[in-house]
């Protein structure tokens, strides 16, 4: 069950839960190379879209296969830690 993959630019690419959209890492963050326990540092900061004014924040680290959800984002689970899902089921 990989929760990871490598776009065509090398980027990380992950779904997440909270925005029902993919994410990614570039070489900027740090990777453990593990496709089925990723772990990302340092945090992870999305911003998305242009509307509504400010726009919807996804802020998370990303640690053994886990997305941990901070307070700051603007979807339902802000604060809250939930499984990576499968790649290829996203």
């Amino acid at each position: 069950m990989r929760k990871v993959r490598r776009n065509d630019e090398g980027w990380l690419v992950f779904g997440c839960p909270g925005c029902g959209c993919m994410h990614y890492a570039d070489q900027r963050w740090t990777y453990n190379g593990d496709e089925e326990k990723p772990t990302f540092s340092p945090s992870i900061n999305v911003k998305v879209g242009h509307h509504p004014d400010p726009p919807d924040i996804c802020h998370f680290f990303v640690r053994d296969g886990r997305i941990e959800y901070l307070s700051d984002c603007t979807h339902s689970l802000a604060g809250q830690t939930v499984e990576l899902p499968d790649i290829d089921e996203f």
